[in-house]
């Protein structure tokens, strides 16, 4: 590679022109992340389909892929003293995505795995061969250990989009605010 062409390549990296760069070979755990969620990930992951910013846009366009944000979300304490301001934090994700909040953990509650089957039912019904696509941030576990689980449940056309909402948004392609999915409790 030239001068010339190394120097665009940095160029087009720090102007969100190209893909993230994954920090060498990262080796697929044998189980789940447990800890340092923000932290690069593998190129893979067995079982599911690993893809691009550009082929996630045509998944979403055509409509071919059920799209499920997995970024934790802190709600607010019930015990914050009185007067305290608390504000949310504001989610932005790829439209018509269901927010599956704090289901990308390594270790899940009975509560918490309940929650995850029930919003992937929601979402992509009952076929566990309909296409499933799992996203967070850049470098986040979150969405990779959500895609394995998927897998283990049985899903069988899991996909996973590494970049997750920030590339998504790098790419400047759209993004809308979200809250989290809550479980219906009607009768």
């Amino acid at each position: 590679m030239t001068g010339k062409e190394t120097i665009l390549l940095v160029a087009a990296g720090l102007l969100g022109l190209t893909e993230p760069i994954w920090a060498g070979d990262i080796a697929e755990p044998g189980g789940y992340r447990m800890d340092e969620y923000r932290a690069p990930v593998p190129q893979t992951l067995q079982g599911a389909k690993v893809v691009t910013t550009a082929e996630a846009e045509a998944l979403w366009r055509e409509k071919k892929a059920v799209f499920f944000d997995v970024m934790p979300n802190t709600p607010k304490p019930a015990n914050l003293p009185a007067g305290t301001i608390w504000r949310a934090t504001i989610r932005k994700d790829i439209p018509g995505s269901t927010w599956l909040a704090n289901v990308g953990y390594g270790a899940l509650s009975e509560e918490t795995a309940n929650y995850f089957r029930q919003g992937l039912a929601a979402a992509a019904g009952p076929d566990k061969s309909r296409a499933i696509l799992f996203y967070c941030m850049t470098n986040c576990w979150m969405s990779w250990n959500a895609a394995k689980r998927a897998i283990e449940w049985g899903y069988s056309s899991v996909i996973w989009y590494p970049p997750g909402a920030d590339g998504w948004e790098r790419a400047n392609l759209p993004l809308e605010e979200r809250k989290p999915y809550v479980i219906s409790n009607r009768a």
